[in-house]
């Protein structure tokens, strides 16, 4: 059922000038654009726009024990969430490497989690089969989608009216909207945005509510420049099999954004995520690239970025930008400065400087270390 789910296209790509992504995308199934993806990311910037992500996939956890089971699993300080919060969270192998990234919001006495389409099915079955005695129930939602409104119009009374609510909830926080599904508040990708997780088959309905108030249609190119340079990554793409969270800026709890407390209790890759943070930098730093517009390629996700020729680094999430023109993200080794000349695939690149982490994080087991060592 969820792998239908996945493939089956959004009923909104029958919207005038909607543009699908490839088949091969990590999106497939939803429009990229509408006809002028530039303008469509100005708009999603400083008015108001609705972008379709209905092929995200959504899993509900029912069960009294369903937060302080989840706590024990993953990454995230999640068993005192309140009644309408939501929150990141990440499910790590035994060597700290990141397997899952989610979103999850409490409400009503259920847990609502939305992930990447293509691992949502593993996230499901590695859920169902961590539940032993507890009072948890992880189960699919394909009756359940998502859409993003972005954008600091959203903020305006016309489209509180259109969502039914008196008041927009604040970040990581959540309200139910009128018929079911609820309205969610997001720090990235921009400034301005809002989730709604709504009933698929109110798809339709929810999109030309928030048209008709003026929102226009918007697809994930919008989505993805502004996640891009907001410096947020996306699992699968700015993310390959040996990602440690420390590697991607995932490292914090809900209120500085992140997905991974660092006082929480024992879970699993927890051993790696507390040695990085006491002794140690991550290998690996997400910095942002720009590309060489002049170019009559661009390079794609997983390709190498090198130096000299050699290789110090993997390619992310490539899209071009309103402003930036062609811009990527990029796992480099930390010790790459940032004005090497590089190489993203065959392209010309260049670090932002701006971008790069100052890794000058307090830690403990380091300063410990130097007292010893009368330093």
């Amino acid at each position: 059922m969820s792998e239908s789910v996945r493939t089956t296209p959004s009923p909104l790509l029958t919207t005038a000038g909607a543009v699908p992504n490839a088949d091969d995308s990590p999106d497939a199934g939803v429009a990229w654009h509408y006809g002028d993806p530039l303008r469509e990311q100005r708009t999603a910037e400083r008015a108001v726009a609705v972008v379709d992500r209905s092929n995200r996939f959504v899993l509900s956890i029912g069960g009294d024990e369903r937060l302080s089971w989840l706590h024990t699993i993953s990454s995230q300080y999640v068993t005192n969430l309140a009644d309408g919060g939501s929150a990141e969270n990440l499910s790590l192998d035994l060597n700290g490497r990141v397997e899952h990234h989610f979103v999850l919001t409490d409400l009503d006495g259920t847990t609502w989690v939305d992930t990447e389409a293509a691992t949502g099915p593993d996230l499901l079955t590695f859920l169902q089969k961590m539940v032993f005695w507890a009072k948890a129930e992880p189960k699919p939602a394909p009756e359940t989608a998502v859409l993003s409104l972005l954008g600091p119009d959203v903020r305006r009374p016309r489209f509180l009216e259109a969502l039914g609510i008196a008041e927009l909830p604040g970040t990581y926080e959540a309200v139910a909207l009128p018929g079911d599904g609820f309205l969610r508040s997001m720090p990235w990708p921009g400034e301005h945005a809002w989730d709604l997780v709504v009933p698929r088959e109110r798809l339709g309905d929810w999109w030309r509510t928030l048209t008709d108030a003026g929102a226009a249609p918007a697809g994930t190119w919008a989505y993805e420049a502004l996640r891009v340079t907001a410096l947020r990554p996306r699992l699968g793409v700015d993310t390959d099999d040996r990602t440690i969270p420390h590697e991607v800026g995932w490292i914090g709890d809900v209120a500085e954004h992140g997905a991974v407390h660092l006082d929480k209790g024992c879970y699993r890759g927890q051993e790696t995520v507390a040695r990085v943070h006491n002794l140690g930098k991550p290998p690996r730093h997400l910095v942002l690239l720009h590309l060489d517009g002049s170019a009559d390629t661009r390079p794609a996700p997983g390709d190498a970025v090198t130096a000299g020729g050699r290789t110090v680094g993997r390619v992310g999430t490539v899209v071009d930008h309103h402003e930036l023109g062609p811009i990527a993200l990029a796992l480099v080794k930390r010790s790459v400065p940032a004005d090497t000349t590089l190489e993203a695939g065959n392209t010309a690149a260049a670090i932002d400087a701006d971008s790069v982490p100052a890794h000058e994080e307090f830690q403990p087991g380091r300063a410990a270390v130097d007292r010893l060592r009368g330093r």
